[in-house]
């Protein structure tokens, strides 16, 4: 059993403060009937929950897809540039909500937002080598010794040492997908400048093995459906082809 106001808080983006005004204004009914006392107990995954006649769905957690657009920062609250949360939809909003890892501010891509703090170290963590897959542009041509490269472990310019990491050709010398298996400061950038090339472009395609909605505009999102959670922290097998539509 939980509190109708923790509830109403934690399952949308009112915040506690501010839902005795909206149980006062008549505003949310339990069952059918109109609520009064934001102390009342509730049982979530049984109770219906109305706000102005639409319900509230009860979810431990929420997962959700963002194709995160270019000037955006993969933070909470930056107070200089827009947050990837400004993107997500009151209807998927929530208390809670970060981003699991970050993309830099003019790299584009699957961003995930959640409130699962347990999915997100598990898919961040060191340990977990969770693959993530990325689109690069690139300044020079690429030639034939950057895959053996990559897949040896590359020492970057700070004399960091990078995991093995998987490079596969793009349509032309100047395209590429890199798959990493780690999240270092500005990685991919840093991989490449450590072959005397650079990063044009940049976009992240796939976690695991869920990739990027294809049909998700920059700046969009939509709820990964819970069948897919699992996807998030699983190993694939690239295939350039099947991912032609996100590029």
């Amino acid at each position: 059993m939980e509190r109708l106001d923790k509830f109403i808080s934690t399952q949308t983006s009112i915040p506690r403060s501010e839902t005795k005004k909206i149980i006062k204004q008549g505003r949310i009914k339990i069952n059918g009937r109109t609520a009064s006392d934001g102390g009342e107990k509730i049982d979530p995954e049984k109770d219906e929950i109305k706000l102005d006649g639409n319900p509230i769905e009860y979810r431990r957690h929420i997962y959700i897809m963002l194709n995160k657009p270019k000037g955006y920062v993969c933070s909470t609250r930056d107070g200089l540039s827009p947050t990837v949360l400004e993107l997500v939809p009151p209807a998927l909003s929530r208390k809670g909500l970060f981003p699991a890892g970050r993309l830099d501010k003019d790299t584009e891509g699957f961003v995930l937002i959640t409130d699962d703090g347990e999915l997100a170290h598990k898919m961040l963590s060191p340990k977990g080598h969770v693959p993530k897959l990325y689109f690069c542009t690139l300044r020079d041509e690429w030639d034939e010794s950057y895959p053996s490269k990559f897949a040896s472990g590359m020492v970057l310019e700070d004399g960091e040492k990078c995991l093995p990491a998987q490079f596969f050709p793009g349509k032309d010398k100047k395209e590429a997908f890199v798959v990493l298996s780690e999240g270092m400061f500005h990685q991919v950038k840093r991989m490449f400048e450590a072959l005397g090339n650079k990063v044009l472009g940049l976009k992240r395609l796939q976690i695991g093995a869920l990739p990027l909605d294809p049909d998700l505009k920059p700046g969009e999102c939509r709820e990964i459906l819970h069948k897919e959670i699992d996807k998030l922290l699983e190993y694939f097998v690239f295939n350039c082809d099947s991912l032609s539509k996100n590029r």
